[in-house]
């Protein structure tokens, strides 16, 4: 979490907006003392939730026995009629 004080939040605003649309969230101070949170409209990016998935699915082609997955020829595919 940043921390910044009033002063130079109100010069900064549209960077901290920045930080905030990213995810992080902005404590704004007056002579040290905490006084307002900018946080973001919608909850960040989950990692966890993210491999979570990312190990089900490796658990699912696994059960269906799907094999070892080519880069080489899945990009091949991709790149099949292309000019």
């Amino acid at each position: 979490m940043t921390s910044i004080g009033a002063f130079e939040a109100k010069n900064k605003l549209g960077q901290l907006l920045d930080l905030v649309e990213r995810g992080q969230e902005v404590t704004i101070t007056r002579h040290g003392k905490k006084v307002a949170r900018l946080v973001p409209m919608h909850p960040g990016f989950n990692r966890e939730a993210a491999r979570a998935a990312v190990r089900r699915l490796r658990e699912r082609a696994e059960q269906r026995k799907f094999g070892h997955f080519d880069w080489t020829e899945w990009k091949s595919f991709r790149d099949s009629g292309r000019p």
